[in-house]
């Protein structure tokens, strides 16, 4: 490991005030003077943004905004963008300077180091390949693939040359995968043979069969052998053999120009209703915001000079979470991935004394890692477990800690800043971030220059023009409401894949709202502009920072012939571990057993995600419903978390009132 001194950092966010006052003479005096001129000048800020990251386009934009209503706004029309573009930018400068594009480990030790030439040749070899099979602008291509460089350089060779991208974690059961996919007709399918997790090996050859007999669109299939180098997905080309050319062609392969808006990828989002939304982002905003959120908030730079390790940005992730394309936005200004493809709690098994909450730690020291987040539920293990950083290895470089996916409890804060003190390290820097895969970004963020509240986040985002709003729609400071976003973002939907007339886009984020983005968050705002979010608004499941919708651990659930009907609620909340009970009612002379928990939690753990698995089942009379048969998940969540129930509830507006009475007993007993 090289030992050179670097000099003093200077925050990206600082270098971009600089900037601000050197060619735009515009000096504030505080982060909120920033913000506020962020979210009432959008035009000006955006433009500033272009300018200053250098955006290329070959065509000029005629305006920042051609229209600025939300939904539907319309950015730097006339600009042109490719996301591949973009990454390729620095590779030359990056590679100069020896720091490779991808380092990864998985949970079998095997250490693979991928440079920027070799990333940059085998996308070019996949992205030849995926046009001769036809692949078009416009065309989508799916993946089933794990947290592995070959699921970047698939990513990258698909939207370099139009295609649009779309990917689920091999965790994912076939059920949950076609609920996705079936939506949006690909035509290439990019799959491997299974994953390793925990210390076990997962074929997943038998769900890809299922997957292509599913879906009709398919013409082609790339298979990766990820699990065993002998296994054989039938009718479908190597990985391997199409990213192994190395010719003229190859070489003077470069990603194709398209419009600013032009579609990206499709990820999902779960509502508490109907098949996931596939929301579709475009290639100009994510380049936009993902190199906003890396550089300026989470402070991920890079230095090319000689000897000079530069950033190692890692955050841990499945391809399921969309923290997984907010990892990948570090290659837009070539920065070093470090990627970790396994269990965060190791390959021990139970009968071995449990998780070794050291794995990524390790990893981390290992690969020098300068940036190290994870979901928060992470780092509250790590703390419940008693682990010791210092025998986790050299984690000097480590300069940051990035955090999301739930809110961070205030004692998990401190055991962390605590772990890091001992290492000598001072002031470790938390980067506590909050937004969501429907914008691929950050509404609530992390500033390297203001003061650190422990359970608090920083700051509202550059650009986001967010608030909490009360019951009547007023703006509030010092309390909880709801989370509002009331100017548009480059990031925002285009649009969700089939919804004709946008009506399910509508309803999903401007239904209570018109004209301003709901997100489903409930949101302090701090006089000192830190945040707190208290947990989802609404009843979509926020487990281990995955977001599932409930319908899809309905059908899976109710699916089985001794269930009638279920209900389940996230009491995840204000930094508390998550607990997410399910409540069934069963057929007729069923009792709910161990033989029958066990049934129920391997169909979730099969049609969805081991993830997913409640902590509790309990058997009831009735589900409560509404006049109109909805079931009253949010009720329900808020009286668990000790709202009384006239507060919650209008029996007069319930099908079954009677039934209230057992869960208003159950939650005064958690509760105790």
């Amino acid at each position: 490991m090289n030992e050179t001194k670097t000099p003093p950092h200077i925050p990206q966010i600082r270098l971009y005030q600089n900037w601000l006052r050197e060619q735009r003479g515009l000096i504030f005096e505080s982060y909120d003077a920033l913000w506020r001129w962020s979210v009432s000048d959008l035009e000006a800020f955006w433009q500033s943004l272009w300018d200053y990251f250098e955006l290329r386009s070959p065509t000029p934009h005629s305006a920042v905004l051609g229209s600025s209503k939300m939904p539907g706004a319309q950015w730097f029309p006339g600009a042109q963008s490719n996301y591949a573009q973009q990454v390729f930018r620095h590779a030359d400068a990056a590679h100069a300077a020896g720091m490779p594009a991808i380092i990864s480990r998985n949970e079998k030790g095997m250490p693979r180091e991928l440079s920027w030439p070799e990333l940059r040749r085998q996308v070019a070899s996949l992205a030849l390949h995926l046009k001769a099979m036809g692949v078009q602008p416009g065309d989508r291509v799916a993946a089933y693939l794990p947290n592995i460089p070959e699921a970047i350089i698939a990513f990258l060779a698909v939207v370099s040359i139009g295609g649009v991208w779309s990917i689920c974690a091999p965790d994912m059961g076939s059920n949950a995968v076609l609920d996705r996919f079936r939506q949006i007709e690909p035509k290439v399918l990019i799959a491997c043979d299974g994953v390793s997790y925990g210390g076990r090996d997962f074929d997943r050859t038998a769900v890809v069969a299922e997957l292509r007999a599913a879906l009709p669109t398919l013409t082609h299939v790339v298979a990766y052998n990820n699990l065993s180098a002998t296994n054989v997905i039938a009718d479908s080309e190597m990985f391997t053999r199409v990213t192994a050319r190395n010719d003229a062609e190859v070489e003077a392969f470069e990603p194709m120009w398209l419009a600013f808006d032009h579609p990206l990828w499709i990820v999902y989002s779960s509502g508490t209703t109907g098949l996931p939304k596939p929301i579709v982002h475009g290639h100009g905003g994510l380049v936009l915001v993902g190199l906003l959120l890396n550089v300026l908030h989470n402070d991920v730079g890079c230095s090319y000079a000689a000897n000079s390790w530069g950033e190692r940005f890692h955050w841990y992730s499945t391809t399921g979470w969309v923290m997984w394309n907010a990892q990948m936005a570090g290659l837009l200004n070539g920065t070093t991935l470090c990627l970790y493809d396994g269990s965060p709690g190791g390959t021990q098994p139970a009968s071995a004394g449990g998780p070794d909450w050291t794995t990524l730690w390790r990893f981390a020291a290992e690969t020098g890692v300068t940036f190290f987040g994870a979901g928060a539920a992470f780092y509250g293990n790590c703390m419940k477990a008693g682990i010791d950083l210092q025998a986790c290895g050299d984690l000097s470089r480590v300069r940051a800690l990035g955090t999301t996916g739930s809110p961070l409890s205030e004692d998990v804060q401190r055991w962390g800043t605590a772990q890091f003190r001992k290492l000598g390290v001072q002031n470790i820097w938390w980067c506590n971030i909050s937004g969501g895969t429907d914008f691929a970004g950050a509404f609530i963020g992390g500033n390297r220059e203001l003061p650190q509240v422990p359970g608090e986040m920083q700051c509202r985002q550059l650009g986001c023009a967010v608030e909490a709003w009360n019951e009547q729609g007023q703006p509030v400071i010092g309390e909880v409401g709801e989370l509002v976003c009331t100017q548009p973002i480059p990031s925002m939907p285009l649009y969700f894949w089939g919804d004709e007339g946008n009506r399910r886009y509508l309803s999903s984020y401007f239904d209570t709202y018109p004209n301003v983005w709901r997100h489903g968050d409930w949101l302090k705002i701090g006089a000192n502009g830190g945040c707190i979010i208290y947990g989802r608004s609404d009843a979509t499941i926020n487990r281990h920072g995955l977001r599932m919708g409930t319908s899809e651990l309905y059908s899976a659930v109710e699916a089985l012939s001794e269930v009638l009907d279920s209900m389940v609620v996230d009491l995840e909340y204000l930094g508390r571990e998550s607990y997410m009970p399910l409540f069934v009612v069963l057929r007729a002379g069923v009792t709910l057993d161990d033989a029958l928990r066990a049934k129920i939690n391997n169909a979730i753990k099969t049609a969805l995600s081991p993830r997913f698995v409640p902590n509790d089942i309990f058997q009831v009379a009735e589900i409560p419903r509404t006049l109109s048969g909805k079931k009253q998940e949010l009720p329900i969540k808020k009286l668990l978390l000790g709202q009384p129930i006239e507060k919650v509830l209008n029996r007069d507006a319930m099908a079954n009132p009677g039934c209230l009475d057992w869960y208003v007993a159950f939650a005064a007993q958690r509760l105790a």
